[in-house]
């Protein structure tokens, strides 16, 4: 998944790793929200963030544990499960391009999980420009 965001790559940085901020932009689809975010930004730090469907029906912690953290360039992190995500950001003058690349799981079809993982980029995209 990747995104063009029209804003600096400081700026892409701090909403993309700011606890206040993730609860605004963290969510696939408008009836999720995501209602608890921690979040300690250092290899070998963890975070957590709850996401819940708004009518209480479900909600998981997506968690895991960084293992690189290259300030405004790159975030690479294993979830709980063993699976990896890698997080580049590209800074281009006052743009910022932000590449993210996960490892599926075996539950839901990857397109699915593919437009999921969009869905929250595009979320961030909105967030970061509209701020």
């Amino acid at each position: 998944m990747q995104n063009m965001i029209h804003a600096p790559v400081e700026k892409v940085w701090k909403y993309f790793t700011t606890p206040d901020d993730i609860l605004k932009w963290n969510n696939a689809s408008e009836d999720w929200h995501t209602t608890k975010a921690e979040n300690d930004l250092q290899p070998g730090g963890k975070f957590c963030y709850r996401m819940e469907a708004k009518d209480g029906s479900f909600g998981f912690d997506f968690e895991g544990i960084y293992e690189q953290v290259l300030t405004n360039e790159l975030i690479v992190y294993m979830l709980g499960d063993g699976r990896r995500v890698s997080v580049d950001f590209i800074g281009l003058n006052n743009k910022t391009e932000v590449i993210e690349t996960f490892e599926a799981e075996n539950e839901n079809p990857h397109e699915l999980q593919r437009a999921g993982w969009q869905s929250i980029l595009d979320n961030l995209k909105k967030h970061v420009e509209k701020n």
